[in-house]
C-alpha cells in the first residue's frame, strides 16, 4: 500500500465519525437554539467527532474488525454524550 491509498484508508475510516459529529451539532444547534447560543457549532462538532472517533478505534482494537454494528451503537451515545457535555453541562 502506498501513502496515498493508506491516506485514503484512514480517511474513509473517520469519515464516518467527522461527518455525523457535524451533523449533529448542526442538528442539536437547530433544536436547542438559545440555549446554545454561546457554544459555537465548530467546538460541538469537533468534540462530537473527536468522541466518535474514539469509539471508532476503540471498536476496531475490540472486535478487530472496523463495521460492526456495536461499534455504530456506541457512535451514537458517544456523540449524545459529547454534545451534552459541550453544550449543557455548566447549565443551570
Amino acid at each position: 500500500m502506498n501513502p496515498v491509498d493508506a491516506f485514503w484508508h484512514i480517511a474513509n475510516f473517520f469519515a464516518p465519525a467527522l461527518v455525523t459529529g457535524f451533523i449533529a451539532a448542526g442538528a442539536t444547534k437547530l433544536l436547542w437554539r438559545r440555549e446554545l447560543s454561546g457554544v459555537g457549532w465548530g467546538r460541538l462538532g469537533g468534540w462530537a467527532s473527536a468522541a466518535m472517533a474514539g469509539v471508532l478505534l476503540l471498536g476496531l482494537v475490540i472486535f478487530e474488525h472496523d463495521g460492526k454494528m456495536m461499534t455504530y451503537a456506541a457512535m451514537v451515545a458517544a456523540c449524545a454524550a459529547a454534545l451534552w457535555w459541550v453544550g449543557f453541562r455548566n447549565r443551570s
